[in-house]
């Protein structure tokens, strides 16, 4: 990733120099900080102040390389720095101690399950109030200060509580150093009174360090290539499908190179979708079990040999357990071991490794995507909607698949987007980002913000139900004020449509806003901002018109009016799966 090829650059050139030697010593802890935060990609750190924080923050708006944005809370403030890694390949936020560490640690444990890299910095109690008897605010009342750490040490990779200048130097760059290397989150937390203190440590520019690259084992990798060659190499139609852990083990390249040495069909778990780019001359689509694109799933399940490549299997993307795959034919390949079918599994054998191994070992066979040309059928009948009828879903993702181009990214929030954004086809370069292993409803709003202030070159098109946006709603103040150009496509159908799906009741409706109104009183005349409400084909095409022209550098928001019944297929068919699983009555005694 792109962050983590800077991580040994040289320190920002448009810093102070360092001081001349015997001079008084200058450097600090808050200087510090900010220059690791540049050194290792991050220019943007999303933030909610709190007092225990501000003085860190003076030296991180310091910082020429940085900019400190302010959000509306917490939560969001972690889904932005969640969106912002998902595109700059690290994230950053800070908050205060305990009220916002335990506000943000939602969207922590998030990044956590999604493999990213992102540093979680609270501003912390005064030192000397450590190990004392002293209460403090913003805490539960004991003097015990150690409940926010041991909330965050089951959702980060590594916890720094840094009340001692003496050794700060090196926990922070342990603690950063260790969140890229393991692609996870890291919780920092710093004494409000040290970051302005000089100290000798700090005396210099900070070394720029190296993450170290992970090197395969030889006698494994050679071991677990020359295995699995021979079981493909005996295979009539295999397959291959790649999987979200792709991007951790940032082994994309040699992926599409064993892609185009085999000819297998190429398909995509839906948690990789965005991963691999869908032009590929053997792509045939999304494996989502029952739910998988049309002609995929057949030529996935009909294989005699699968190859998996950074999978998670979890009940959301087997549907509810029902993946019609067989343990004996798969090869499972995940950032640092293959295993092949019931047979051996090889470890320290690194994804990006092995991949380019095999790639050089497997003969050509294109049986089985010639049967996908066999079997697939195009799309049909058009699309369209008579006049004046009220607008469907699948009407406005046929406009939306019209907007996609290189220079755009898709943010998929939780709920039936994700079943409608997994069947667009999308461009060279067009971004794709959702998140389905935590599933946490609300997330695309802030990882909207956060995404697009990392690729400021890309116009990100977010598709958000009006359940999931109710929880997040006020971050759209911070796009405004961040001079953001994103679509919004809020779909409102009157309630939590996914959990209606699974298991209906009245707490899945919620009382309906004039979302379109919501955002005019945000916006209240001050940045660019542009709304419209749409209930028909033609006042869809008008305003993907005025959102692409006249107002294309204005952040535009777009409510668009639909049926509460109007769902896409698959989610009929998963939702039930789905709950099928979860209402298993228990196990005999």
């Amino acid at each position: 990733m792109e962050a983590a090829n800077q991580m040994g650059s040289a320190a920002h050139p448009s810093s102070t120099p360092p001081p001349v030697p015997g001079s008084a010593c200058t450097g600090t802890l808050g200087r510090h900080l900010a220059r690791r935060l540049v050194e290792i990609g991050v220019s943007d750190v999303f933030s909610v102040p709190g007092d225990f924080n501000l003085t860190l923050l003076d030296h991180l708006i310091a910082e020429p390389g940085l900019n400190v944005i302010g959000c509306c809370n917490e939560l969001n403030a972690g889904y932005a720095a969640d969106g912002y890694a998902r595109s700059r390949g690290v994230g950053a936020c800070v908050v205060t101690f305990t009220v916002g560490g335990l506000s943000v640690i939602n969207a922590i444990a998030g990044a956590y399950s999604e493999n990213l890299p992102l540093i979680c910095i609270v501003g912390g109690p005064n030192s000397n109030d450590y190990g004392t008897n002293r209460i403090l605010h913003h805490t539960i009342g004991l003097p015990d200060f150690s409940q926010e750490l041991r909330c965050f040490q089951t959702v980060t990779c590594i916890q720094a509580v840094v009340n001692n200048l003496d050794d700060a130097h090196e926990q922070i760059d342990t603690a950063i150093s260790t969140a890229m290397k393991e692609s996870k989150p890291a919780y920092i937390s710093i004494s409000c009174n040290l970051p302005g203190i000089p100290h000798p440590t700090f005396a210099r520019d900070p070394v720029p360090f190296l993450l170290a690259p992970n090197v395969s084992n030889q006698l494994g990798l050679e071991a677990a290539v020359e295995a699995t060659a021979e079981f493909l190499n005996k295979a009539v139609k295999p397959v291959i499908v790649g999987g979200p852990k792709l991007r951790v083990a940032k082994a994309q390249e040699a992926f599409l190179e064993l892609a185009d040495a085999s000819t297998y069909p190429l398909a995509v778990m839906p948690s990789g979708k965005g991963l691999v780019p869908e032009q590929h001359p053997h792509f045939i689509g999304t494996y989502w079990g029952a739910v998988s694109t049309s002609f995929c799933g057949e030529i996935v399940e009909s294989a005699d040999a699968y190859i998996f490549v950074g999978p998670i299997f979890n009940d959301y993307s087997s549907v509810g357990h029902s993946l019609l795959i067989r343990k004996e034919k798969a090869i499972v390949v995940q950032p640092n071991r293959v295993t092949i079918g019931n047979g051996p599994s090889f470890g320290w054998v690194f994804m990006a490794d092995f991949l380019s191994a095999l790639a050089k070992k497997l003969k050509k066979n294109s049986t089985a995507m010639e049967n996908y040309k066999r079997i697939f059928v195009p799309p049909g009948v058009p699309l369209k909607c008579e006049k004046d009828e009220p607008l469907r879903v699948n009407i406005l993702f046929k406009h939306i698949q019209q907007m996609l181009s290189g220079d755009t990214a898709v943010i998929s929030e939780t709920g039936d987007s994700w079943f409608n954004c997994q069947k667009l086809r999308l461009p060279e370069n067009c971004g794709y980002e959702f998140q389905m292993q935590y599933g946490s409803i609300g997330w695309s709003v802030g990882a909207t913000l956060g995404y697009a202030q990392a690729a400021r070159n890309k116009r990100v098109i977010a598709c958000i139900g009006d359940g999931s946006f109710q929880v997040t709603a006020q971050e759209i103040s911070t796009m405004i004020r961040s001079g953001q150009k994103s679509i919004i496509f809020l779909i409102n159908n009157g309630g939590y449509t996914i959990e209606v799906e699974i298991h209906d009741g009245p707490y899945n409706v919620i009382k309906n806003w004039d979302y379109a109104g919501f955002v005019n009183a945000i916006h209240n005349g001050e940045g660019k901002c542009w709304t419209a409400k749409v209930r028909t084909e033609d006042e869809l095409t008008e305003a993907i018109a005025t959102a692409t022209g006249e107002q294309k550098n204005s952040l535009c928001f777009i409510e668009v009016l639909v049926h509460k019944d109007d769902t896409s297929k698959e989610l009929l068919e998963w939702g039930s799966r789905v709950s099928s699983a979860n209402s298993r009555p228990p196990n005999p005694q």
